[in-house]
């Protein structure tokens, strides 16, 4: 659409039928929302009020079973939530792709050099030079364009704000290049090419999926290449709770080998019983080997082990709860999964200062908040970001502000789930 008459649209609550399946009660908030974002495309990329623009949205996503079961290829289960990243874009008839996210540098790759680039590792441009990259490997004519970005997505949260950066560029690439081809899998695994290879985090596949697929998920990374995905109905509201996310303040960028050194040591309890992933192998097995593996890998990857084995099951076990209908079971399986993150993966605290634990801290005090009810657990890769807790409705309030109360205003994120993923808005 071009761009006057989309602001105008916009402005004027013209396109409100096409954004209410996605934002639902939001959908004039949404408006606006994109109005802005339009208004500063137009302040970075001046193609003119005839320049043919594009609106997308992708999702965050929260963890809600199988905590590091994905790289392992177990299973987990996962939904998109209503906090989303959003972009306008065009082509603009060159070779270079120029991305400006909201309050930081523009990112600049040209698509004449696709190579991996070391001293890019761990920035947005390493990300949008491997999307492009793996597109290229897929055959798809990708080509230059702009965007302009912002984004909900609580960054260092266990959110997946770099997910859904990956998934939003693979969705513009879709959109502009591809004929709107690839499909939610397809997006997800070029996100995770980009993010394992070019950004240097050896991730798994759930957060994309989730980014990408929208709703509740539960996914079976049995086969790695084509994992067995199937939609669940959640409707936390009808069951009493809510889901609410609280943010520690302690980021994680220079946290990368403490997740890295997760899939390493379980990767090495694998090849001690002769498999790649530990999803490979049954738990009886590991049991029977747990001399070999205590011997070769050291304790704490005999745990890490051991509690992939034990989320992978409780993943399983989650989604035939909310499948029946029974929340309470669900619940409980959530405060196990947590006490095994704590104890066995532990991904609650790092080992390199003592004196900060924050996880741990809002763990302990949403538990005396919670009294015995709801569920808290780590959220996502742990160490710092976010913990997750079900709240019951009628306790929202005064959880909130114990947490704040710690933590400061406007650290509790009452969220939904969303049940669109990465999407075109308006074309």
């Amino acid at each position: 659409m071009r761009r006057g008459e989309l602001l105008q649209a916009l402005e004027g609550g013209g396109l409100l039928d096409r954004l209410e399946p996605v934002y639902g009660a939001d959908a004039a908030g949404a408006a606006r929302r994109l109005a802005d974002l339009t208004r500063g495309y137009a302040g970075v990329f001046p193609g003119g009020e005839e320049e043919d623009v594009r609106l997308f949205s992708v999702p965050g996503r929260t963890e809600l079973g199988g905590n590091h079961t994905d790289h392992q290829w177990g299973r987990c289960l996962a939904g998109s939530v209503d906090l989303d990243t959003i972009a306008c874009a065009a082509p603009n008839g060159t070779n270079m792709v120029r991305i400006q996210s909201r309050n930081h540098r523009m990112a600049e790759v040209s698509l004449d050099d696709l190579s991996v680039h070391p001293a890019e590792t761990g920035s947005s441009v390493s990300l949008v030079r491997g999307v492009a990259a793996r597109l290229r490997e897929m055959g798809h004519a990708v080509g230059g364009f702009n965007a302009y970005t912002t984004t909900r997505v609580l960054r260092s949260s266990g959110l997946s704000s770099s997910a859904a950066f990956e998934v939003m560029v693979g969705t513009i690439m879709n959109h502009l290049f591809c004929g709107g081809v690839l499909t939610p899998l397809q997006l997800a695994q070029v996100g995770q090419y980009a993010e394992n290879v070019y950004y240097g985090k050896p991730c798994g596949l759930m957060d994309q999926l989730a980014c990408a697929s929208g709703g509740v998920i539960a996914i079976d990374f049995a086969d790695p290449a084509a994992p067995s995905l199937r939609q669940v109905q959640v409707d936390l509201e009808r069951e009493g709770y809510a889901l609410v996310i609280v943010d520690a303040g302690a980021g994680h960028a220079d946290l990368t080998e403490e997740y890295a050194a997760i899939p390493r040591e379980m990767g090495a309890a694998a090849a001690c019983l002769g498999k790649e992933r530990l999803g490979q192998a049954t738990y009886e097995q590991f049991l029977e080997a747990l001399p070999r593996v205590r011997s070769a890998c050291g304790d704490r990857a005999l745990l890490r082990a051991m509690h992939f084995f034990q989320d992978d099951r409780r993943a399983a076990e989650q989604c035939a709860a909310l499948e029946r209908g029974d929340f309470p079971a669900f619940l409980r399986l959530v405060r196990r999964s947590g006490r095994s993150s704590f104890m066995n993966l532990q991904n609650v605290i790092t080992c390199r200062d003592s004196r900060e634990q924050p996880l741990a801290v809002l763990l302990a005090l949403a538990e005396e908040l919670l009294e015995g009810e709801g569920a808290c657990r780590v959220h996502g890769g742990g160490f710092a970001g976010t913990i997750q807790a079900f709240v019951p409705l009628d306790r929202v309030e005064r959880f909130t502000q114990g947490m704040e109360a710690l933590t400061g205003a406007g650290s509790c994120h009452v969220l939904s789930i969303r049940g669109t993923g990465a999407a075109q808005l308006v074309s």
